[in-house]
């Protein structure tokens, strides 16, 4: 699973857009949604334990990982929203169980919300899904996009390898640091960089937020207990706002809980998911 590819494309109004599937035909489908800055691959340990019984479907988001990167490409909540629809469709999906990390949750919950997608159940992994959100670090970056944007490139590099190595409580391995990095390097990683902060507003979350407590389907909230990006006060905060929703620290992870607790991952994701 460390030798990750998705092999398929699908074309989108958002650009062309990257996903695979693992696992049996017949199996039970998943869907997993990736945060950012990162791609499908923080799944891929997840991936390779649930795919034994199940058909999990990942996917790369428009601006993200392998899929399209383009000047003017609109990468936005609502937009990377409309995509997932698309691909739910496409792949056939009819109450699938979806897991969601980091503005992935606020996609998930988007589709449910404001696209009428069914889930048989939700798990949201340190979700971006309250107001106010945004590190400092993120805010800055978001207010002065263009000028982060000219940054000579070994800085830039510098700037994200930090930024990314931040979301681990346990470190990341160099390799897989390297991996995380690598989409956003060259000219048109390191403009993709800028515009998907440059474009993370927070009215997309606001217009969902006050319909949370309408969600009818069991519903997981879990949390990095070390999460140094967004508290996990917030989770608990998260799992009161949504019905009959469960909520479960885990202990020895930061806000990247599939890099650095993926074995405790899983058995929430196996225990819950049935």
């Amino acid at each position: 699973m460390d030798d990750w590819r998705l092999g398929t494309t699908h074309q989108s109004p958002a650009g062309e857009v990257r996903w695979d599937r693992f696992g049996p035909a017949n199996g039970t489908p998943v869907v997993l949604l990736h945060g950012t800055p990162f791609s499908s691959f923080v799944w891929r340990t997840i991936v390779a334990a649930l795919s034994r019984q199940r058909l999990v479907f990942v996917w790369d988001m428009p601006g993200y990982g392998s899929s399209e990167k383009s000047a003017g490409q609109d990468v936005s909540l609502a937009a990377q929203a409309r995509v997932f629809a698309e691909l739910f469709a496409l792949w056939g999906l009819h109450e699938p169980d979806v897991v969601a990390h980091d503005i992935g949750g606020a996609i998930a919950l988007r589709g449910t919300l404001l696209h009428d997608l069914r889930y048989r159940r939700l798990v949201l992994v340190d979700p971006v899904a309250l107001r106010p959100w945004g590190s400092p670090f993120f805010r800055l970056v978001r207010d002065h996009a263009a000028v982060f944007e000219q940054l000579p490139a070994h800085l830039h590099r510098a700037l994200v390898r930090a930024y990314i190595a931040d979301a681990s409580s346990k470190g990341l391995a160099e390799r897989v640091l390297d991996r995380l990095v690598e989409p956003w390097l060259g000219d048109d990683g390191q403009a993709a960089f800028y515009r998907q902060i440059a474009q993370a507003d927070q009215r997309y979350t606001n217009e969902i937020q006050d319909r949370y407590a309408s969600i009818d389907v069991p519903v997981l909230v879990c949390w990095g207990a070390d999460d140094a990006w967004i508290p996990w006060q917030r989770g608990r905060e998260l799992a009161q706002a949504i019905p009959n929703a469960r909520f479960e620290l885990i202990a020895g992870a930061g806000h990247l809980v599939q890099e650095d607790a993926p074995e405790a991952l899983t058995d929430l994701l196996v225990d819950f998911l049935g």
